[in-house]
């Protein structure tokens, strides 16, 4: 999977020297939940954010490569026994990623106001992982926090470019789980600003 996904991005990038080509910054702010397997465990909401770069190839038609950092994750609720009782605890889990989508996208509009529909692969690494869980949680969910450190997703959403400003609202999805044993996959709502400069 991975390998497919540089080969697009190798075939993107090369693609770029006879097409028209912009680059741009980016940040905003995400809001991020894993997914979980089990029952016993609630997963909630986490905010964060993302800064970074885009580069738009094409001008009807385009690739959008783009590199990133983001932070994203969970709050969860952890039911338990103890002495014959169910227990609640809360915890949180916080990832900062490197990311790196590769979307491919469909642009309506004119040079001044333009609309976007996108969709496209992703790949994130994970750069820290923070984690806030009481010891009766690990105890109670053994390897709850064993985490991999590299992800695959897609991302697919809209946008809008208004001069050298863009706005895009996106979803993105796990295809791979980032801890098989409780079935987690991250999914993130991401709002964010753009500034083209070149």
């Amino acid at each position: 999977m991975k390998k497919i996904f540089f080969t697009l991005l190798v075939a993107a990038l090369s693609f770029s020297a006879k097409a028209q080509f912009s680059l741009g910054v980016k940040g905003g702010v995400n809001f991020s939940h894993l997914s979980v397997d089990n029952g016993r465990i609630d997963a909630n909401e986490l905010p964060g954010y993302q800064i970074g770069l885009w580069t738009r190839i094409g001008k009807g038609f385009y690739v959008q490569p783009e590199i990133y950092l983001g932070s994203s994750g969970s709050k969860f609720d952890f039911d338990y026994n103890q002495s014959n009782q169910t227990v609640t605890e809360s915890g949180k889990v916080r990832f900062t990623t490197l990311n790196v989508p590769l979307l491919f996208g469909q642009s309506f509009g004119f040079s001044k106001l333009n609309f976007r529909l996108m969709a496209g692969p992703m790949y994130s690494y994970v750069l820290d992982d923070n984690q806030n869980l009481s010891q009766n949680v690990k105890n109670a969910y053994q390897d709850f926090g064993n985490y991999r450190n590299s992800t695959l997703g897609y991302q697919a959403g809209a946008g809008i470019d208004v001069l050298s400003f863009s706005v895009d609202l996106r979803y993105e999805g796990g295809l791979t789980q980032i801890n098989p044993s409780y079935g987690q996959r991250q999914n993130v709502f991401n709002l964010s600003l753009g500034y083209k400069f070149l």
